[in-house]
């Protein structure tokens, strides 16, 4: 079997785990074994760009940058929807349609209203053209490169029955469960969590980076085509298309045959809709046939033949019984409000976040008020209101605290945070535990074995204070905790010393410091190469590092100038931590570039930003974030920064293209 025909199948073959993952939800293989798949993909790939396919699953990971989205005019208008909060509403809605089609049988096709960002796709041939945010409904922002990391949406369709060219639209959208880890990581970095999925999700399609929106755990529902010759002539009969082109269409669906089974599939979901993975605020109901749709039209701003039915916003009055203080690992102190038990969205709510000192302030909530809480995105209570002519008399307007309810160390706030602290770093034992638990977590040293509720255990048994006491640890010693035998303290001693293996960049994120989280240390991982370096490195340095702010690089300094911290580090070392890339050697590696550095600027077709980057360095040369008289090439793609272009005319610098580049690399 030749080259293209193996890169042919691999591609072909994780297609269809990823629809089988991503849509139906329905895997056949394990991660690990499509990891080693697509990684064998990606070396093909690289070692061959003559076969550079923009649909290859291998795109999905992202790399390339946009400065600037592009504003691109839809082909057929993004309307919105009629809203109607009542079930009068639509019988008004039925009777203006009567009184246009005349007593006709109708059919209506029921679906769930998704709260997300809608999306405009566009396919020719079966591949995946553009994607176009709604913007104002006339146009909108090209963010294809964003679009294409989602792995729900194909890049190829299945089948040959397509029509040469249509839109599919739909709703990009955050699930409960990815938004719900998001905000934890960001709340283990000491950052401000998301405010709901819906902004979260939309947000996402507009960063630059399209290796940031891979990460993030992003979801597509589409629910409606639009285009010439399309092989179906019902809205019911478009979602089912959709299905078998290998498009996620939702299968909460109904096709009623009058407004009475409307109205059961609205009770129905009005009940069970906090059931679901995602957010939804409603039911859209449709005039099932095209004919009809045709001969309604649309009014200035929507479709005759459809309407939104939007749920009313749950909302419950509960009292508010006390005030708790929560530590995290940063020292962040966070308010808690303690309700009465009331049932709200499905579950019974108990506590509610009070986020800080300002909104606590800006409520003037106090004990004993009698509070209107909802769930915010259908996932966190929140209080967002109190009912002042049910406040009790002679109440204290509530005083935020001012030492740690842990350790009574008194609470600091720098200027510009919400949020209090405790200072208290190294003798504060919620923020030793949540170090100690951040240290083993999955995407940290990966610590099998161990887990939260343990290193509980460990601490307030005396057998660990900093991460560095788990490399001291015996299976005698765990064994007498809780809940602990043989088997799992061996297993807990073996997991420990396996965390020696773990590379560098995950270390740094393990370190638990301030503002770093995944990404950062990775990018400090990569410029520094090893611990000593970093450590010596001044501020300056550190914000020269490309992505790497003041705040960043501060909280770095601060880090590694503590000197429990340094002691903690030494020790680390001595136990055989990975505290330095291992350099991975490629076989096809040269010195053709040798004593040259390059500046990467724009987005390119064969490479990626980053496998740019990687080529030019596995030849010997030298990758510069910015422009200087050091400089010896920019590689200039699509949107090269004006700034940098000016920059590198003003110093007569030589700019190639990508093809150059490949020229270069080509030369004997």
């Amino acid at each position: 079997m030749d080259i293209l025909q193996t890169i042919q199948n691999l591609r072909d073959e994780l297609n269809l785990h990823n629809h089988n993952y991503y849509v139906l939800d329905k895997p056949t293989i394990s991660d690990f074994e499509f990891d080693q798949k697509l990684k064998q993909l990606q070396e093909l790939e690289n070692q061959h760009p003559e076969y550079f396919d923009e649909n290859s699953p291998t795109q999905r990971v992202g790399g390339t940058i946009t400065k600037n989205f592009q504003t691109v005019a839809h082909e057929y208008r993004m309307y919105s929807l009629d809203n109607s909060y009542s079930k009068e509403d639509l019988i008004d809605w039925e009777n203006r349609i009567q009184k246009v089609l005349g007593n006709v049988a109708l059919e209506y096709t029921c679906e769930l209203k998704y709260d997300g960002a809608s999306i405009s796709i566009t396919y020719e041939n079966g591949k995946l053209k553009r994607a176009v945010t709604r913007g104002d409904g006339f146009q909108g922002d090209d963010v294809t490169n964003n679009i294409k990391t989602i792995r729900s949406i194909p890049l190829k369709l299945k089948g040959n029955n397509y029509p040469e060219k249509f839109d599919i639209r739909g709703e990009i959208i955050l699930p409960f469960a990815g938004f719900e880890k998001m905000n934890q990581e960001l709340i283990e970095i000491g950052e401000m969590p998301y405010s709901n999925p819906r902004n979260t999700a939309s947000g996402s399609l507009k960063l630059q980076d399209s290796t940031e929106v891979a990460k993030r755990p992003l979801d597509c529902l589409l629910y409606f085509l639009i285009g010439n010759n399309l092989p179906f002539h019902s809205q019911f009969e478009g979602l089912q298309t959709a299905r078998n082109w290998g498009f996620k269409a939702p299968t909460e669906t109904k096709l009623a045959k009058s407004l009475s089974e409307v109205f059961e599939f609205i009770d129905y979901w009005d009940q069970h809709r906090h059931n679901l993975p995602y957010e939804t605020d409603g039911i859209v109901i449709k005039v099932n046939s095209f004919q009809f749709q045709d001969e309604l039209g649309y009014t200035a701003k929507s479709p005759r033949w459809a309407i939104a039915y939007k749920f009313k916003s749950e909302q419950v009055a509960t009292q508010l019984n006390s005030i708790s203080y929560q530590v995290g690992r940063t020292g962040a102190i966070t308010p808690v409000a303690n309700l009465e038990p009331v049932q709200l969205a499905g579950t019974i709510v108990k506590r509610a976040s009070l986020h800080n000192a300002d909104q606590i302030q800006k409520l003037d909530i106090r004990i004993g008020d009698t509070v209107f809480v909802e769930k915010g995105g259908e996932i966190i209570p929140k209080i967002i209101a109190v009912d002042l002519t049910q406040r009790p008399q002679n109440t204290a307007p509530t005083v935020y605290i001012t030492h740690c309810p842990e350790c009574q160390t008194e609470l600091i706030r720098s200027e510009g945070e919400a949020n209090h602290y405790c200072p208290n770093f190294y003798g504060c034992p919620p923020q030793i535990i949540g170090r100690i638990q951040h240290y083993i977590s999955r995407k940290a040293m990966d610590i099998e074995g161990l887990g939260g509720e343990t290193v509980a255990l460990l601490f307030n048994n005396n057998l660990v204070h900093n991460y560095a006491d788990l490399y001291e640890l015996t299976i005698a010693q765990v064994l007498p905790l809780e809940r602990m035998a043989q088997k799992s303290a061996e297993n807990l001693i073996n997991g420990i010393e396996n965390s020696k293996k773990i590379p560098f960049e995950n270390v740094l994120y393990a370190l638990g410091i301030r503002y770093v989280g995944e990404t950062v240390a990775k990018k400090l991982a990569k410029h520094y190469k090893n611990i000593n370096a970093l450590q010596q490195a001044s501020l300056m340095d550190l914000i020269l590092v490309d992505e790497i702010g003041d705040r960043i690089a501060s909280s770095v300094i601060e880090f590694f100038e503590n000197e429990e911290n340094q002691r903690i580090i030494n020790r680390l070392k001595e136990y055989g931590i990975q505290f330095e890339i291992v350099e991975k050697i490629n076989p096809n590696a040269t010195q053709k570039l040798a004593g040259k550095t390059f500046v990467v600027s724009g987005v390119f077709s064969v490479y990626s930003r980053d496998g740019l980057k990687e080529a030019i360095e596995d030849n010997g040369g030298k990758v510069g974030s910015s422009i200087s008289a050091k400089t010896d090439y920019v590689i200039a793609g699509e949107n090269m920064g004006p700034a940098k272009l000016e920059k590198a005319n003003q110093l007569k610098i030589p700019i190639i293209s990508e093809n150059d580049f490949i020229n270069l690399l080509n030369e004997n």
